[in-house]
C-alpha cells in the first residue's frame, strides 16, 4: 500500500501501549497506519528508548521548557505539522490537552482509558487511581476503552471497549497488568487500524 496514515504517539512514561502499537505494525494488525513520531512530555521517559529501538523519530517537549501549557501546545502543533501527522494517539500521556487543541484535531486523537467508560473516568482518574476506584467499588468486571479525544476528559465518542474480569484478592497493580494485557494492548492497535483505514480511504 503506497499511502499510510502518519501517526504520532504521545507518551509520558514507560510506553507499553506504544510498544503494543509498534508490535501490531510488525505483526500486520496495523496496515493502514505507521508510527512516524513519538512525543514525550517528560525528559528521559522509557518510551523514548522504545521509539529509538524501533527506528522511530522522537521529540521531548515539556510544559516547563516551553513556558506553560499554551506554548507547549503551540510547539506540539508545529512539531505535528512538520511531520504531516494524520492521527495522534495518546498512550499514557498524562497531560490534559485544551479544547482549542482537541478541536483542531477533531476525530484525529485517540486515547485508551483503563476502565469501561463511563465508569471511573474523567478528571483525576488515571493510572492506578482508576483500578483503586474499581476495587473500592467492588465491581466484578472492568476493562478498557478507546475513544476519540475532545475537550472533556474521557468524554469523546467511544470506538472500542473490552471487558476484563476482576478476581477476589486483586490488588490495583495486579488488576492494572491484567487490563493492559487483556484489553488495552488488544483494542488500542485495532482502533488505530480502524481510524487509519478511515483516514486513508477519505483521502483517496
Amino acid at each position: 500500500m503506497a499511502h499510510k496514515a502518519r501517526i504520532a504517539v504521545l507518551v509520558s512514561g514507560g510506553g507499553t501501549n506504544l510498544q503494543a502499537i509498534l508490535d501490531a505494525q510488525k505483526s500486520g494488525v496495523i496496515t493502514h497506519g505507521e508510527v512516524v513520531l513519538v512525543v514525550s512530555n517528560r525528559e528521559g521517559a522509557y518510551a523514548l528508548e522504545r521509539a529509538t529501538n524501533a527506528g522511530v523519530e522522537s521529540v521531548t517537549l515539556t510544559r516547563k521548557a516551553c513556558g506553560g501549557q499554551e506554548a507547549f501546545e503551540h510547539a506540539l502543533i508545529e512539531t505535528l505539522e512538520a511531520h504531516a501527522i494524520d492521527l495522534i494517539v495518546l498512550a499514557g500521556f498524562l497531560s490534559i490537552l485544551s479544547g482549542d487543541f482537541t478541536k483542531r484535531y477533531d476525530k484525529r486523537i485517540l486515547n485508551v482509558h483503563p476502565s469501561l467508560i463511563p465508569s471511573f473516568c474523567g478528571a483525576g482518574f488515571y493510572g492506578l487511581k482508576v483500578h483503586e476506584a474499581a476495587l473500592e467499588k467492588g465491581v466484578k468486571v472492568t476493562g478498557a476503552t478507546v475513544h476519540f479525544v475532545n475537550e472533556i476528559p474521557d468524554g469523546g465518542e467511544i470506538l472500542l471497549q473490552k471487558a476484563v474480569r476482576v478476581y477476589p484478592g486483586d490488588t490495583p497493580e495486579r488488576l492494572q497488568k491484567r487490563v493492559m494485557r487483556q484489553a488495552e494492548w488488544q483494542i488500542l492497535p485495532k482502533a488505530v487500524e480502524l481510524v487509519s483505514e478511515r483516514i486513508v480511504t477519505e483521502e483517496h
